[in-house]
Parts: C-alpha cells; sequence; structure tokens
C-alpha cells in the first residue's frame, strides 16, 4: 500500500470518531493557520499566488511532426519563500510512460531541451535522464520573495502519433497540447507541484500571460488560445473580412471552406506564414494546425448588460456532419451558461472547437472527437465548454482533486440537457452515462469523494464525475434554485482567477447560503456511500400516512414518494435532503392526503437506487 494512501486511510478514519467535522488534513491546516486562506470561504488576508509571463515562438511544418521552439518565462515570487529551485512541467513526456493509453509508445520520446539559460546563464540539462514529467532545476542564487527570475530556453519534440489529448490528427493536421516547458504551480499548501501525469488525470497550471507565435507553412490555418493579433499579415482580404464579421454575427459564416482551400484562397501565400496570439490571465494554451480544415466563426452575446459578444470558432474536415453544426451549438452553450448554470458570463473573448479525438478542454479551446450522432455531439461539446468555468474561470487542481472540476462539468452538462432536449432525455442520458454502473457497482470498495485523485483505488471515474455530481445536484435540491446559485456564485466570486481547494468550495456555499451544511459535505464527501433507501414500515394517521425509511447506502439523497390510491390515481410527495440532516441512517416522513392509499413508491429519478426492490409498500 502506497505511504500516502496509508495516511489518508488513517485520516479518514480519524473523521470517523470526529462525526461530521470537516476535518481538514494537516498540511492544508497550516494554509488555514498562516491566514492564506480562511474560514468564511475566501481567501485570507496573507493570500498569494505566483504567476509568469511567456513569450513562445514554434515553428511546425507538416508532414514533419517536430515541434521546435523557444520561451522567455518570467516567473514572479509572490510567495513569502525563498525558493532555492524551480520545477519544471514537461507533461510531453507522458508519451514515453505508460498509462496514457496502454504502454509507452517509444522511450526516445518526450521533450528534448536544447537549451536553457537562467538569469542569462547556461544552465546544465541532461535529456537522457530529464524523463519524467517534474524536473528540479536548482537555481545558482535563490528567488526570493517579490521578485522574479528570468528563463530562456530552446526545446524540441515530435507529436505523438497515437490518437489523444495531443497529437498528430492526420499527416497535414497536428493538435499541440501540453507542449512548451513551464514552471509549475507553486502554492500556499503544498509548495511545488509535483504530481506526475500518467495520462488519466489532469492539470493545474497557474494563471499566466502569454504571447504566442506559430510559423507554419503558406498554406496552413492555425487556431489557438487567445486572440489572433495579425490576421492581415496570414490571411487574404476576403477571408480576414470574413473572420472580422464573423466577430458580430448570429449566423455561422463560412471563413474558409474546402474550395476556398483548394483555390489557396485562405492564407497569403509567402514560403511562411507567422500566425500571433496572445491571451491573458489564462491557466494554459492549446493549438491547432491543419491546410484542410474548414473554418467556420459567428458569434454570441454572452452579458445581456453589456452586450459583450463572444466568438465561436470550428475547425474541422469538410466530411464532419457534426461540427457543420458546431458553431451554431457554441453559440447556445455559451449564452445558455452565461444566463443560467451557473449564470456567469462567459468570460473570455473567444472558444474554439477543433475535431481531434480526445473530447478534452483548454482554455477557449475544445479538442473534440467526430460524432455520428448529433445529439451527443452536442453533448460532448457542452461538458467541454462548461469546463471554462471549473477548472479555468476557477483554477482548480484537476490532477489532486479531480472532482472539482469534472463533477461541476458533469452537473452543467446535464442542466443544459434539460433545456435542450428536455427532462426525460436528459435524465435518461445522466442515468445511462453518469450513474448506472457506479450504482450497480461494488459499494463495499468505495472510497470518499475527497480522497485525493491519485489515492483512489476503485472507481476513479465514478469519484470524480458521478458522485459530486449527484452532491452538486442534491445541493441544489435542498436549497433551491435561487439560494443555490447565491451560494455558488460568493464561492466562484471568492475564487476566480485563484486556486480553490474542497475546504474553500465547502466554507463559501456554507457562507454563501446562511445554512449550516457541515452534515451535507460530511455526508457526500467524507464517506463511502451509495444511494440505497428501504421503505421499511407505513403506517395510517389521522392526516394521512407515516413513513419508515432506512438509508442504507448512506448518502442524503432528494427522493419522492409515489402513492397510488385505491380510485387509481397517483401523486408524488417530494423529499429534499434535509429529511436526512437529524439522522442520516434512517428517517420518518409524513405525507398528507385523505385518500386510502393502496400502494407506496420510492423513486429516486437519477439519484438512482442500488436495490429498488425494498422501495415500495402494499396495503394488505
Amino acid at each position: 500500500m502506497r505511504k500516502s494512501f496509508a495516511v489518508f486511510i488513517a485520516f479518514i478514519l480519524a473523521l470517523q470518531l470526529n462525526a461530521q467535522t470537516l476535518t481538514i488534513p494537516d498540511g492544508i491546516q497550516k494554509a488555514y493557520d498562516k491566514g492564506t486562506r480562511s474560514l468564511n470561504g475566501k481567501p485570507g488576508k496573507n493570500y498569494w499566488q505566483n504567476r509568469g509571463r511567456y513569450t513562445i515562438a514554434l515553428t511546425v511544418m507538416p508532414p514533419d511532426n517536430t515541434i521546435r521552439g523557444t520561451e522567455q518565462i518570467t516567473y514572479i515570487n509572490n510567495s513569502p519563500d525563498t525558493l532555492k529551485s524551480l520545477n519544471m512541467k514537461l507533461i510531453v513526456n507522458v508519451h514515453r510512460l505508460a498509462g496514457r493509453r496502454g504502454a509507452a509508445e517509444d522511450t526516445s520520446a518526450g521533450i528534448k531541451i536544447d537549451e536553457m539559460q537562467i538569469r542569462g546563464a547556461n544552465v546544465p540539462w541532461d535529456n537522457a535522464t530529464a524523463t519524467s514529467t517534474n524536473q528540479l532545476v536548482d537555481l545558482s542564487q535563490p528567488l526570493m520573495p517579490h521578485d522574479s527570475i528570468k528563463l530562456d530556453i530552446k526545446w524540441h519534440y515530435n507529436l505523438s502519433k497515437r490518437p489523444g489529448r495531443d497529437g498528430v490528427i492526420d499527416s497535414t493536421t497536428f493538435y499541440l497540447a501540453y507542449f512548451h516547458p513551464r514552471v509549475s504551480v507553486y502554492d500556499d499548501y503544498k509548495g511545488w507541484d509535483t504530481q506526475p501525469h500518467l495520462g488519466s488525470l489532469e492539470f493545474y497550471n497557474d494563471f499566466n500571460d502569454y504571447e504566442l507565435s506559430v510559423t507554419v507553412p503558406h498554406d496552413y490555418i492555425v487556431w489557438a488560445t487567445g486572440m489572433l493579433k495579425n490576421p492581415g499579415e496570414v490571411l487574404q482580404p476576403e477571408i480576414a473580412d470574413r473572420l472580422q464579421r464573423s466577430l458580430t454575427s448570429d449566423s455561422t459564416i463560412h471563413i474558409a471552406t474546402a474550395q476556398d482551400l483548394a483555390a489557396k484562397a485562405v492564407t497569403k501565400q509567402n514560403p511562411t506564414n507567422t500566425w500571433k496570439w496572445t491571451a491573458e490571465n489564462v491557466s494554459d494554451l492549446a493549438i491547432g494546425i491543419s491546410n484542410r480544415y474548414d473554418w467556420d466563426a459567428a458569434s454570441v452575446v454572452v452579458d445581456n448588460k453589456t452586450q459583450r459578444r463572444t466568438s465561436m470558432q470550428a475547425a474541422f474536415p469538410d466530411s464532419s456532419e457534426d461540427f457543420h453544426h458546431s458553431v451554431q451549438f457554441g453559440r447556445n452553450s455559451l449564452a445558455w451558461f452565461s444566463n443560467n448554470w451557473p449564470g456567469v458570463a462567459y468570460p473570455y473573448p473567444k472558444s474554439n472547437s477543433f475535431q481531434g479525438f480526445a473530447d478534452m478542454e483548454y482554455p477557449m479551446m475544445i479538442n473534440d472527437s467526430h460524432e455520428k450522432d448529433l445529439g451527443f455531439a452536442e453533448l460532448v461539446q457542452d461538458h467541454e465548454q462548461a469546463h471554462t468555468y471549473f477548472p479555468f474561470y476557477m483554477g482548480t487542481n484537476e490532477s489532486y482533486y479531480a472532482f472539482m472540476d469534472e463533477g461541476w462539468a458533469t452537473t452543467f452538462e446535464y442542466l443544459i440537457g434539460i433545456a435542450e432536449k428536455g427532462q426525460e432525455a436528459a435524465d435518461n442520458f445522466y442515468k445511462q452515462f453518469r450513474v448506472t454502473r457506479w450504482i450497480h457497482g461494488a459499494h463495499e470498495k468505495e472510497n470518499p469523494i475527497i480522497t485525493p485523485s491519485p489515492d483512489v483505488t476503485f472507481g476513479a471515474g465514478n469519484n470524480s464525475y458521478g458522485k459530486p455530481s449527484l452532491s452538486y445536484l442534491a445541493l441544489k435540491d435542498l436549497l433551491g434554485d435561487k439560494l443555490f446559485k447565491k451560494a455558488l456564485h460568493n464561492y466562484m466570486s471568492n475564487w476566480n482567477g485563484k486556486h480553490p481547494i474542497p475546504w474553500d468550495y465547502f466554507y463559501s456555499m456554507e457562507k454563501g447560503s446562511g445554512k449550516d451544511l457541515a452534515w451535507f459535505f460530511y455526508n457526500w464527501f467524507y464517506t463511502p456511500g451509495y444511494i440505497d433507501l428501504a421503505l421499511t414500515k407505513a403506517s395510517k394517521t389521522s392526516k394521512g400516512y407515516t413513513l419508515d425509511i432506512k438509508n442504507i447506502g448512506g448518502f442524503a439523497v432528494p427522493f419522492n414518494v409515489i402513492a397510488t390510491y385505491d380510485d387509481g390515481t397517483t401523486e408524488s410527495f417530494h423529499q429534499t435532503p434535509i429529511v436526512w440532516k437529524k439522522d442520516q441512517k434512517e428517517t420518518s416522513i409524513d405525507i398528507k392526503t385523505d385518500k386510502t392509499v393502496k400502494s407506496l413508491k420510492l423513486d429516486g429519478g437519477i439519484f438512482m437506487d442500488a436495490n429498488v426492490k425494498d422501495n415500495e409498500w402494499t396495503s394488505n
């Protein structure tokens, strides 16, 4: 057993002795003690976070899949700590390792550093030993608090040829993600983020400012995080005009069609073109490159008060029917998320959906697979768009607490699905895709949701997606939409552009709602629960019926009591999770009716029950 997991199990056992107390691990408690975080859910008076300014220049010459880059990093130490080293993230080295989609690709894969300078002085680098996704670099002179340091790096690597989050899509179409060396997060509760990337876990980055230039052959188009700064230099006048018109158009404008590409009427016909982009206060960059992808675009109002518009773009093979709808799918989701759930205006000037293999999110960029089912294609794009808020608007640590972003994206995916496809269809999909496999699984192996993602030993996907999503929806049911949104906005406002951890969420939601929620968060996040209710008894009373219900699975879920009367009519009585506040093992509820009940049934809807056979009662 891994030492970290053994420690965590001891931590969970200790929690059982401190009934329903949201105990914090010692390392994280120190952040609260130091005042970088506070029990009211806000960043503490001493909160800080580091950041960087990145100037990156790439040269990409398909079909050659070698990426060549230079960058200058200005890394700013806002911490009170003296840093004697920097931890560099070399995420592309994941392709050297087993764990992404099976065995390692190639031991010669990964980033090769050709030259590194720190403060203008050469730094020795051994590519033969720097093969992991983390590499600690000692500094000849420490980086003092509130000072900055400059790094100059020259590197190259070969794009992966296996379908995934980044790599070669076809011989003339590439997707670049995690493509540059970066300084990892140094935070107030763990110090350097040294979590290795093995492919399944995701990412944790600082909020940085970027200037990006990408040099490609003359007939290639580049799409990237940020806004294109030199369309007139790389696009022919008609194409540049279409792009400009799309920024205020509700209708899809075909900026570059298959016919335009064949006629070489899209890009300036120089030997090479250099595309320039800027992006501020974002946590990552992604890039798509192709000489055969269509380019569609339109825009949508995301802030009704200011009438601010966001550009929605798509890049895809002309043969992909689903992507011909992608711009309008995106316009719908960006407006819906901005005005409904979470009800926060989309924060960026652009979003771009690019056909790849991964179904993966990046700031302002989505790498989605081709889908024959248009309904499913829309849902996948909705899910990735929802990630804009978690983890990009809220800089969560995906690699350590995956439920803080995947659980929310799953929740928003469900809520927008109701608007797009109706309650019944959304419920059925959510149950089939997010709940069924888990609820029929081996619940004796459950890990509490609060378990750090690297230490989850069973059902990692359930702990990241379905279970936390159900907890968020259960809390929405408990508080009601208005109060839930108020609390959620308190959390998002507190931690926009910062790095929240689970306890910041718990405290922000409590403060924002004005309710005691410790019992609820303990129930859903600290216990190895699942969903299984049993209707054990129903007794006639003068005002109706009293029902005795056992909570075998343990989770504090909402449910409906469906009463069928002897006259053949039915009536539904909704119960919010508040019925479990006093006792999460059993409860008694009263339903008021002057009719005679023939049968009673517990129905959780999307809160599917592991054993429905004990959910019914029939009168004798």
